[in-house]
């Protein structure tokens, strides 16, 4: 089991940059596949990006490729996303999620078993 915590969110202008991390207890997070997913108010959980949990392959949604990267440090047990040219429409809540062995870079959130409480970003423009 692994308990997933997200730090790094704010307020930032629009053009801006951020970086989120999503660190986790355990000793194991390099055997989780794990994916961000953001939640703007009154609207529904959407994917962001998802990073496999061997080989390092990468999927990004549309809206964010090109602008956000996920990367992983598994000595540090941390997944991050680097947000940049931020915009007012990525406000969100951003969650980290994980699933162990995961082979898919799946961009539904029921794959993902284990979630964080989340962190706030907000872009003003």
């Amino acid at each position: 089991q692994v308990q997933l915590v997200e730090s790094g969110g704010g307020l930032v202008q629009a053009g801006g940059s951020l970086r989120l991390s999503c660190g986790a207890s355990g000793r194991t997070f390099s055997k989780y596949t794990t994916a961000w997913f953001r939640q703007a108010p009154g609207k529904e959980r959407e994917f962001v990006a998802a990073i496999r949990w061997t080989g390092g392959n990468t999927h990004h949604a549309d809206s964010v490729k090109g602008r956000f990267g996920i990367s992983r440090d598994n000595a540090k047990n941390t997944v991050y996303l680097q947000m940049n040219s931020l915009k007012p429409e990525d406000t969100a809540v951003y969650y980290c999620a994980a699933r162990q062995y995961g082979d898919n870079l799946s961009n539904l959130s029921n794959y993902y078993n284990y979630w964080g409480k989340g962190t706030l970003v907000t872009v003003s423009s």
